[in-house]
């Protein structure tokens, strides 16, 4: 990334943070807005934040299974909408990718960042079509491409669904704490078929697996007394899918929870906080940060209890060069009874300091 484009970028991201409130009319998540598809799949650039994110697990030719992720983050800074100027920071594309290789012991990760224009990063609006330099993610007819081009590693995937989208919350409308104000438009794309390739240290392998997909945009997502969030997305070995999340303030104490839980070839069911129990069990302290992640949980939707662990502890994400956070973001298999039911991924974030979005 030219030095230029990277100051711009977090230049116009700091400035959306420090902007007074209500200075920027930014468009409001409210209940009962229909989703649809596919129009919704693309961006929604009159909200503040947004995000799409792919996440899954891969089996390299040797039998042998690593995770993946790509995250592309689309923030409307309120800087220069009045403006004429091309130059005008409105819209930033940042982007994160990572691969979660056991063998390597840590993960291998890069980032992103650029305003919209000149060809250097953009989105559209009636499809998944967002791309910051040679990074993409982009639908294909009915798949979704993914290709990332790294310093230490690059991917080109194609994810191909099976099922519609699973609506998380209500029809979508997902709340992150009991003032309705603080919620998003988020919607699922589970039990993801994977095919291409992946490269690494100059070796390019042909890759299969199943993966996640995300797509959430709001403008007021964290409530204040949030510090984080922990999340987890869930192929089940049956078919089925699990999303889960909860909203953590001071001391670890959860604001808010929710979950989706969707059976093979059947309707989600949404739990309501009082039914999503998050408990950590065992810690892991980076050597770099030293900062503290919970690498072992004991999750409970309705009445099944699930054990999470992780791949292997040591899946931080610094992404202090794109939107400024050092956070966990790791690939995770899911147990109940003392067997695996499943695999995905789990995000943690708001452990250093609060999270900012946006």
């Amino acid at each position: 990334m030219r030095r230029r484009d990277f100051l711009l970028a977090l230049a116009g991201l700091w400035l959306s943070r420090s902007s007074p409130a209500g200075s920027v009319d930014f468009a409001p998540v409210l209940p009962g807005r229909r989703l649809v598809f596919p129009a919704d799949h693309g961006a929604h650039p009159d909200f503040r934040t947004e995000w799409w994110y792919a996440t899954g697990w891969l089996r390299l030719p040797d039998a042998r299974q690593v995770g993946f992720q790509i995250t592309f983050f689309r923030v409307r800074s309120g800087i220069g909408d009045s403006s004429a100027s091309a130059f005008a920071p409105r819209q930033l594309i940042l982007a994160h990718a990572a691969i979660a290789d056991p063998d390597w012991g840590r993960l291998r990760f890069d980032q992103r960042s650029a305003r919209t224009g000149f060809g250097r990063a953009g989105f559209a609006t009636d499809q998944t079509r967002v791309w910051v330099d040679d990074w993409r993610l982009e639908q294909v007819a009915d798949a979704f491409s993914a290709v990332v081009r790294g310093d230490a590693f690059s991917f080109a995937l194609m994810l191909s669904p099976s099922a519609p989208p699973m609506l998380n919350g209500v029809a979508g409308f997902s709340r992150k704490a009991v003032d309705p104000r603080y919620a998003s438009f988020y919607y699922s794309l589970p039990g993801l078929d994977v095919r291409g390739t992946l490269s690494v240290a100059g070796r390019s392998l042909p890759v299969s697996g199943e993966a996640w997909l995300d797509h959430e945009w709001s403008s007021a997502l964290l409530p204040p007394a949030a510090l984080g969030w922990d999340w987890v997305g869930v192929n089940l070995a049956d078919g089925g899918a699990l999303m889960a999340f909860q909203m953590r303030g001071v001391g670890g104490a959860a604001l808010w929870s929710a979950a989706s839980l969707r059976p093979a070839g059947g309707v989600s069911r949404n739990f309501a906080a009082e039914a999503v129990r998050f408990e950590p069990l065992r810690q892991w302290r980076s050597p770099r940060s030293g900062i503290a992640y919970p690498v072992e949980w004991r999750i409970g939707v309705g009445r099944r209890v699930f054990l999470l662990r992780a791949l292997m502890p040591d899946q931080e994400l610094d992404s202090r060069r794109s939107t400024g956070a050092i956070y966990w973001e790791g690939a995770v298999r899911l147990l109940e009874s003392g067997r695996e039911v499943g695999r995905g991924y789990l995000e943690m974030t708001g452990y250093g300091e609060r999270i900012q979005l946006g």
